[in-house]
C-alpha cells in the first residue's frame, strides 16, 4: 500500500466526519417537523403534495398501517416503472428510437422478463442493471421512470429508519408516524436539493446533461464513432445521493462521461456514505443522546476501514503468479504496480478499492472499476460487506435501521451471558423484538444461499423459455470457483438491494431476471416489516430506567460487541458458500495454477 492511497483514505473519512453532525442535525430537524432554512423556499411544495394527495400532516399511522402505505406505494411504483418500459417505443424523448424496429443494430430489447426485473430493481433502491442504458432505455423512460425511483425509493428507506428511531424515542404510544409525510419531508427537503447542488457540480466537472441525440462524429484515423450522450449528469446526482447506483452507461461510473475527474470520482465516493454516516447523528439526536448515534457510527466506520485495508492490499499486492515472470507488480515513482486490470488509470488502486468498498458498505452498486476483474481477496471484501446485511453505513436509511436490527441482537446475546433482561435505550428487549429482528438476518441469508444453488441445479433444457440453450453455466465468462463467485455474487447483490455485479455472468435471461427480481423483493421487504414491527413494539412500551446492571449502549465496549455481532453472524453464515468461490480461487492463485 502507497503513503498516498492511505492519505487518500484518511482524507475521505475527515470529510464524512465533518459532514455529518451538521447534515445529521438538519435532517433531525425536518423529520421532526421543524421549519429550516429551506422551508421558506421548498414549503410551498410539500404542502403542495399534501393537497394533491390528500394528506393531513397530523394524523399518524401505526405499524400496519405504516408498513400497508409502503407496500401500496412501491406496487404503484413497480406497474409504473413496468409500462413505461414496455411502452418506451410511443413516448418522446426517444431519440435513438429504443424499441421500435429503426432501433440501433446493437440495441438491447425490453422484453416482459428484463422489465420485470429492472422495475423491481428501481422501485426497491436496488438498480440492477441486466442491460446497458444507453442501447436500451430512452430519455423520458431513463428521467421520468428510473430518476424518479432514485428520489423515492431512497426517501423510503430513509421514512423506514426515521419511523424506527421513533420507536426507541416514544413511550407509551401505538404510532410511528405518518409514512406519506415522511416520504415527502425526504423527498422535499433532503433529496432534491442535495441532488440539484450535486448536478449542477457534476455539469462543471463535465458530465452532459442534454436531451440531443448520440453524438456522430469521425476519429483521427477517419472512422466512424457514435458518442451516447444524454440527461446524465441529474441521474448521476440522485444515483449517488440516493445510494442507488444504476448508471446511464453500461460502465456506469468508470464511464468518463459519468465519472470525469479524480475530483468528480472523490466527490461522488462522498455522496455515497455522507447521508447514511449523517442519519447516525440524526438517530442521537431523536432519541437524545448523540453519543448513541456516534457509537453506531464508530462501529460502522471500523469495520469500513478494515474492509478498505484488506481489498487495498490485496489489489496493491496483485497477482503473485506476475510477479513469477519476472513483471515488476511493486508500486513506484513509474508505475502503480499490484492489479491495474479493469482499473482506470485516472483513478488509481486505492480510489478504485474504496469505492468498491463504499459502493457495497451503502446498498450503491455503482463501480468505477470491474470488480470481476479483482484478485479473489479483493472480490471478496465487496461480496463480505454485502453478506453483513450491507449495515457499514449502508443505504440511505436501509443501514440504520440494518444495524439497528443488529444492535437488538448484539443487546439479547449481551443479556444471555449475564442473565438479564436486555435493554436498549431504554426499552426492554424482548420475545417479539429478537424474533423479529432474526426475521430479517435470516430471510436474507437464505435467498442469498438458496437462489444460487437452484440456479446451478434446476434442469435447464436446451432452448427452454427459461434459459438459452444448455446450462446456466454457459452464461459465464468463468468456470470453476470464479463462476461460482459470479453466481454467488449475483443473488447476494440482488438479495441484499445492492446493485453491483462481478460482470462476467450474463444475468439478461429469463430465470435470472425472474429469480433476481423475487431476491430484491424479499429482501426489501422482509427486512423492512420486520423492522417496523419491532419499531411499533416499541413505541408501545415504557422506558425503565437504567441501573448497575444495564449494558451501556455508547461506549466502546458495546461497539465492540456491535462489530462482533455483525462479523461473526455473516462469517458463520456465508463462510461455507464463500469457501466455494473466492476464497479457494485465492489459494488456487497463490499456488500457480490461475492467472
Amino acid at each position: 500500500m502507497s503513503s498516498s492511497g492511505i492519505l487518500y483514505f484518511v482524507v475521505f473519512c475527515l470529510a464524512l466526519l465533518a459532514a455529518t453532525r451538521p447534515l445529521g442535525a438538519y435532517m433531525a430537524n425536518v423529520y421532526e417537523g421543524k421549519r429550516t432554512f429551506l422551508y421558506p423556499v421548498l414549503g410551498w411544495l410539500e404542502r403542495l403534495v399534501y393537497r394533491l394527495a390528500a394528506v393531513r400532516q397530523d394524523t399518524e399511522q401505526r405499524w400496519t398501517q405504516y408498513a400497508a402505505s409502503i407496500l401500496a406505494f412501491s406496487l404503484v411504483s413497480f406497474l409504473f416503472v413496468y409500462l413505461l418500459q414496455r411502452l418506451q417505443a410511443w413516448l418522446p424523448l426517444n431519440p435513438m428510437r429504443f424499441g421500435t424496429a429503426h432501433a440501433p443494430a446493437n440495441a438491447t430489447q425490453v422484453t416482459p422478463p428484463l422489465a420485470f426485473n429492472t422495475a423491481i430493481s428501481f422501485m426497491t433502491n436496488t438498480n440492477w442493471q441486466n442491460y446497458g442504458g444507453e442501447q436500451t432505455l430512452g430519455y423520458f423512460v431513463q428521467m421520468a421512470a428510473l430518476t424518479v425511483q432514485n428520489f423515492v425509493s431512497a426517501a423510503a428507506g430513509i421514512a423506514v429508519a426515521i419511523a424506527m428511531i421513533r420507536g426507541f424515542a416514544r413511550k407509551q404510544v401505538n404510532t410511528i408516524g405518518n409514512f406519506w409525510v415522511d416520504l415527502t419531508r425526504g423527498t422535499v427537503y433532503i433529496m432534491l436539493p442535495l441532488s440539484l447542488i450535486f448536478a449542477l457540480f457534476l455539469c462543471w466537472q463535465g458530465v452532459p446533461q442534454t436531451l440531443r441525440p448520440d453524438v456522430h462524429a469521425t476519429t483521427l484515423e477517419g472512422r466512424a464513432q457514435i458518442i451516447a450522450v444524454g440527461p446524465v449528469a441529474s441521474q448521476e446526482a440522485i444515483k449517488m445521493d440516493g445510494t442507488n447506483g444504476g448508471g446511464f452507461f453500461n460502465a456506469n461510473s468508470a464511464h468518463p462521461f459519468e465519472n470525469p475527474t479524480p475530483l468528480s470520482n472523490f466527490a461522488e465516493l462522498f455522496s455515497i456514505l455522507v447521508l447514511s454516516a449523517a442519519l447516525c447523528y440524526t438517530f442521537g439526536r431523536m432519541v437524545g443522546d448523540t453519543r448513541q448515534g456516534w457509537a453506531l457510527l464508530a462501529a460502522m466506520a471500523i469495520l469500513m476501514a478494515v474492509f478498505f485495508f484488506v481489498g487495498y492490499a490485496a489489489e496493491q499486492r496483485g497477482n503473485p503468479n506476475l510477479a513469477r515472470l519476472g513483471i515488476a507488480t511493486r508500486h513506484s515513482a513509474l508505475q502503480p504496480g499490484g492489479n491495474m486490470e479493469g482499473k482506470e488509470v485516472r483513478f488509481g488502486i486505492a480510489a478504485s478499492a474504496l469505492w468498491a468498498g463504499a459502493t457495497t458498505d451503502a446498498s450503491n452498486g455503482s463501480v468505477n472499476s470491474m470488480l470481476d476483474s479483482y484478485t479473489p481477496l479483493g472480490g471478496l471484501v465487496p461480496l463480505f460487506n454485502m453478506q453483513t446485511d450491507e449495515v457499514v453505513f449502508g443505504g440511505v436509511g436501509s443501514g440504520l435501521y440494518g444495524i439497528l436490527i443488529y444492535a437488538i441482537l448484539g443487546v439479547f446475546i449481551a443479556g444471555l451471558m449475564v442473565g438479564r433482561t436486555p435493554e436498549y435505550l431504554g426499552k426492554k428487549i424482548e420475545k417479539k423484538e429478537v424474533k423479529m429482528a432474526m426475521i430479517a438476518v435470516l430471510v436474507t441469508a437464505v435467498i442469498i444461499l438458496v437462489f444460487p444453488a437452484l440456479s446451478l441445479e434446476l434442469p435447464f433444457h436446451a432452448h427452454g423459455y427459461w434459459n438459452p440453450p444448455g446450462p446456466i453455466t454457459a452464461n459465464f465468462n468463468n468456470a470453476g470457483p470464479h463462476g461460482f463467485s459470479e453466481l454467488l455474487y449475483l443473488f447476494t447483490s440482488q438479495s441484499e438491494n445492492n446493485g453491483s455485479a462481478f460482470a462476467g455472468i450474463n444475468g439478461n435471461t429469463p430465470w435470472l431476471n425472474f429469480a433476481g427480481g423475487l431476491c430484491m423483493l424479499i429482501g426489501r421487504f422482509l427486512f423492512i416489516i420486520p423492522a417496523l414491527a419491532i419499531a411499533g413494539s416499541l413505541a408501545a412500551k415504557k422506558r425503565v430506567p437504567a441501573t448497575s446492571g444495564t449494558l451501556p449502549t455508547h461506549g466502546g465496549l458495546f461497539v465492540g460487541l456491535l462489530i462482533g455481532t455483525i462479523v461473526i453472524v455473516a462469517a458463520l453464515t456465508f463462510f461455507p458458500a464463500d469457501s466455494l468461490g473466492p476464497i479457494v480461487e485465492h489459494f488456487l492463485m497463490r499456488q500457480g495454477r490461475l492467472f
